[in-house]
């Protein structure tokens, strides 16, 4: 088992689950595709330093092309969805409907990368789902009026980030993760910041503060450069239909984080939901497991 792959999927996912409380709070000041251009230069940024350190760079020019085109759709599209969904919406509504994107991650892994989707990993999806359902009630889901686009462009968002992640997989074998990220940060810098510069008369430069900076700090260095990193390289060594399951961490990281920081009560529905997502990943860490033996015997055959 690549225990480096299934915690590097876990705590990227685990960034991610304080990210929404964050998106809310700075989107109020910060319009969407602006504030994603800001995460995606401070991501390159902060990647560029280490791959002039290690000097390993590998990627062909058609590689860098792909990394470009990939790049597009999972923080072009995929993010620009997901901060807009997020203003329109709740930080709740997002965190709910964007997960369905392990649903998307194993269909789209089944059908481009020919995966086999066994009862195992059936299972600990629906078990993990489960969870989520139970630690972000879905009674407290808002349908009405703008709450109502922003679900339908969140699960907009959690498709695309599930073509996302079996794309950047695919790549992963032409070079090294730090370049492939860093040139898919660039790859959604066109759209978001086209998009962006029709939103600058709608910044609150007044409301610009220290808690504000440092949240596009988080957002760029944290929740893009470190977790994306994490991500892709969790993708890098772990089938992509084991990585959907290890997406559900994020939830019960984002209720916990809540607990601490705004004093949310964490109900009994929290404890079942995490039971059930914590049974889904130790199903998910015990099939990457025997896929891995099941391809060693496959390979001592051949030899």
């Amino acid at each position: 088992m690549d225990v480096y792959g299934i915690i590097a999927g876990i705590v990227a996912a685990g960034i991610w689950g304080g990210m929404y409380v964050v998106s809310k709070a700075v989107l109020d000041i910060i319009p969407p595709f602006v504030l994603l251009s800001l995460r995606l230069w401070l991501g390159a940024l902060s990647l560029i330093p280490i791959l002039v350190a290690r000097k390993r760079r590998k990627l062909s020019r058609r590689a860098r092309l792909q990394a470009l085109l990939i790049g597009f759709v999972g923080y072009g599209i995929s993010l620009g969805f997901q901060f807009t969904g997020t203003k329109l919406s709740t930080a709740s509504n997002a965190a709910l409907v964007t997960s369905a994107s392990p649903v998307f991650i194993l269909l789209f892994g089944a059908w481009i990368l020919k995966e086999r989707v066994n009862a195992t990993r059936l299972l600990a999806l629906v078990l993990a789902s489960l969870g989520v359902v139970a630690v972000v009630d879905p009674r407290k889901l808002f349908m009405g009026g703008e709450e109502l686009m922003g679900n339908a462009i969140l699960l907009a968002a959690a498709l695309s980030w599930g073509l996302y992640s079996v794309l950047i997989k695919m790549l992963s074998t032409k070079g090294s993760i730090v370049e492939i990220s860093l040139f898919a940060f660039l790859g959604g810098l066109p759209l978001s910041m086209t998009a962006g510069g029709f939103e600058l008369d709608l910044i609150l430069w007044h409301a610009i503060n220290a808690p504000v900076i440092l949240g596009v700090l988080y957002l760029g260095i944290i929740s893009t450069a470190l977790a994306m990193f994490l991500w892709n390289s969790s993708l890098a060594r772990v089938d992509a239909g084991i990585v959907s399951v290890l997406f559900f961490a994020q939830p019960i990281v984002g209720a916990s984080l809540g607990a601490v920081f705004l004093g949310e009560t964490l109900d009994l529905g929290f404890w079942i939901g995490a039971a059930l997502i914590g049974a889904g990943l130790l199903l998910a860490a015990h099939e990457q497991y025997a896929s891995g033996s099941r391809a060693r015997k496959r390979k001592g055959m051949e030899l």
